[in-house]
């Protein structure tokens, strides 16, 4: 599946749920948590957890954590950028032509 084919399903599914009602201010706010929760998996996996009563996580488990959490933030990014009426092709090709234009004559 390609990303923007992604982002149209994404944007039926929340539509489904009545979740597009929501303004890009309030996804903005879950976008924020997603990626508190990333921020947590990137942690364990880098430096563990010692938690009291929390399960120690094998390898195999953190890795898919990461995982989720990594498309849930895309899935933020991605809805954020429907309501704007912005692809994710037009976020990709965005992203390079300001990096290679900042970076121009630097190689």
């Amino acid at each position: 599946m390609d990303l923007n084919t992604h982002q149209k399903w994404l944007a039926d599914f929340y539509h489904q749920r009545g979740w597009d009602q929501y303004s890009a201010q309030i996804g903005i706010n879950f976008m924020t948590e997603e990626v508190g929760e990333l921020s947590r998996a990137v942690r364990t996996l880098e430096i563990g957890r010692d938690h009291p009563g929390e399960h120690h996580a094998t390898e195999t488990e953190m890795v898919a954590n990461l995982h989720e959490e990594l498309g849930d933030v895309l899935d933020q990014v991605l809805f954020c950028a429907s309501k704007y009426g912005v692809s994710a092709d037009d976020l990709l090709s965005g992203s390079e032509q300001k990096l290679t234009k900042r970076f121009e004559g630097r190689d």
